[in-house]
């Protein structure tokens, strides 16, 4: 029987480096180092590190690199640690119509596997690239359908293409993978609760997707079996999650073109470290303001644009989110974001600590912040926004951003994502590893030692207590 998960069993347990354009493969590199990026910058704030605690506390055979640690970990929870700390600020990437993180759950789960079993590059980026897709296309059959029912997709999605990149790093044949994949339907999970008091229960989904996609696929290897229809069947993921009727989501047509479409390349990179609904507004409220900075007496009104979608992730509840309760929740508050944009000139990692987000003079821009909804014919391949600022003086500014900066339509470039990494990067390593560790991603298909790859984030100089 031909199922969603015997197409992506047969066709991840087999691909191979060669069948993937040299595109592809660079864009694969770039996104593993922005991944790694973004997991140093939070071991250096001390952010999400508790996965990282857990995993130690737990102990194990010491199979895989964890960021910011000289203890080595079994791989299953090396990937939970570094799949949190690489969610940790939000500054992941997301592919757009998915409306998943995809690298910050495959990367850590594969590079964990590829330490585990001996892996080479060649086969570990391939496994990465197998992984992605994966994740984006089950996404893709049910866009934004997820986030309106209050699940995460990240999680949901994120886990099958765990499995995936595992087994094709492995060797699992194609049975194995299935069965795996059928199994990792039970691990599936990630709820948007967090969004009520801005508790930072988020990265943890990654985590869990990443760490159950290692059980899964152990699990299959020692005979488990799970179900083949685990997908598009009467009790599988879609009706489950989403109580779509039987047939209703057509992933089938989503796999159909494995191996020709390829949507790594549009998986977008993060140019601020909040969520991804609030770039299109942050990038045209950047544009529009063109580098100057406004004091709360100078701004009259703000009016942002978003899809509708995003509101209850960035936008209401109104009151709380233009005086954010946290840290975490200043990172899914439009009103916080464009009002650090507009008096300090930027949104940066620095930008969602305690200290900024009681900052009187944001807040007070804040306040000012109203929104509307439309219609963005660019939504959901893109995330797109607008902003109108009318000041005091009479005088106003505005523009509207149909494509998000970051998303393959208004890309960064490659040197900006190497910028942004080491950036990132040096908040916890010396120049020397820094270096080190750009030049071994980005040569990843040249190393035959993974662990030797991977040496300097464990290398971090400065430890949060």
């Amino acid at each position: 029987m031909s199922t969603a998960a015997t197409t992506i069993a047969e066709w991840s347990s087999t691909i191979s480096i060669t069948d993937i354009p040299e595109g592809v493969l660079t864009d694969a590199k770039l996104h593993v180092l922005d991944t790694l990026g973004c997991g140093l910058a939070a071991h250096a704030g001390g952010i999400a590190t508790e996965g990282r605690s857990t995993m130690a506390e737990l102990g194990g055979e010491p199979q895989a690199t964890v960021i910011g640690s000289d203890q080595r970990l079994p791989a299953a929870n090396a990937a939970f640690a570094n799949a949190m700390l690489c969610h940790g600020l939000d500054f992941d990437d997301t592919h757009s119509e998915s409306v998943s993180h995809v690298s910050t759950v495959i990367c850590p789960a594969a590079l964990a596997a590829a330490e585990q079993v001996g892996a080479n590059g060649r086969d570990t980026l391939a496994a990465i690239v197998a992984g992605n897709e994966v994740v984006c296309r089950i996404g893709m059959a049910a866009p934004g359908a997820f986030h309106a029912r209050g699940f995460h997709p990240t999680a949901i999605c994120g886990v099958f293409g765990g499995v995936a990149a595992i087994g094709r790093i492995t060797g699992a044949d194609a049975a194995t993978t299935t069965s795996a994949l059928g199994i990792a339907g039970s691990f599936a999970g990630g709820l948007f609760a967090y969004l009520a008091d801005g508790t930072p229960t988020k990265p943890m989904h990654t985590g869990w997707a990443a760490h159950g996609a290692h059980l899964a696929s152990r699990l299959a290897a020692h005979g488990a079996h799970g179900p083949q229809t685990v997908l598009e069947g009467k009790f599988g993921l879609y009706h489950a999650f989403l109580a779509a009727e039987e047939g209703e989501i057509d992933i089938a047509g989503q796999l159909e073109d494995l191996g020709s479409r390829w949507e790594t390349p549009r998986i977008a990179y993060k140019p601020f470290p909040v969520c991804h609904f609030m770039h299109g507004s942050l990038g045209a409220t950047a544009e529009a303001a063109a580098g100057r900075t406004f004091s709360a007496d100078e701004i009259d009104d703000v009016l942002v644009t978003v899809p509708a979608a995003g509101v209850s992730l960035v936008l209401e509840p109104a009151e709380q989110k233009r005086a954010p309760r946290s840290e975490y929740e200043g990172k899914f508050s439009l009103q916080y974001s464009v009002a650090s944009m507009l008096v300090r000139g930027h949104v940066a990692v620095g930008d969602f600590t305690g200290g900024a987000i009681t900052d009187p003079a944001v807040l007070a821009v804040a306040a000012k912040v109203g929104y509307e909804t439309r219609a963005y014919p660019t939504y959901p391949q893109a995330f797109p926004g607008g902003v109108v600022v009318s000041l005091a003086d009479g005088s106003s500014f505005e523009a509207d951003f149909p494509y998000q900066k970051g998303g393959p339509e208004n890309p960064l470039s490659a040197d900006e994502v190497r910028s942004k990494f080491r950036e990132n990067a040096g908040l916890a390593l010396a120049d020397h590893a820094v270096e080190a560790l750009e030049d071994a991603i980005l040569g990843l298909e040249e190393h035959d030692d993974i662990a030797a790859a991977l040496a300097p984030i464990a290398l971090c100089e400065a430890v949060p207590a």
